[in-house]
């Protein structure tokens, strides 16, 4: 099973939300839903653009993962996001070939 660490942003791109999920299509419909309790910050802030994820194959290394990204700077996280996605288009899972 794969788990995917991901951040997502707001339309303003002023927030950013870093999550881990085993099912990131189910967590992203969650997340525009407001359900889950990610659903208070994302929903306040209307964090529902994915701009970045990665895949880790351990559940262990994907929470440490996250929790690593979490402690970063905005300006760190800006420089990983711009790694995958350097326009910062909201990412379509159906159609990203990365």
């Amino acid at each position: 099973m794969n788990f995917y660490i991901y951040i997502l942003t707001n339309p303003a791109r002023t927030a950013l939300y870093t999550g881990v999920t085993n099912n990131l299509e189910r967590r992203l419909q969650e997340h525009s839903e407001g359900l889950g309790e990610a659903g208070k910050f994302t929903g306040r802030y209307q964090c529902n653009l994915l701009v970045y994820f990665e895949i880790s194959p351990d559940t262990t290394q994907a929470i440490t993962r996250e929790k690593q990204i979490k402690n970063w700077t905005r300006t760190k996280k800006k420089f990983l996001i711009n790694t995958l996605n350097p326009s910062w288009e909201p990412i379509d899972l159906q159609t990203w070939n990365g």
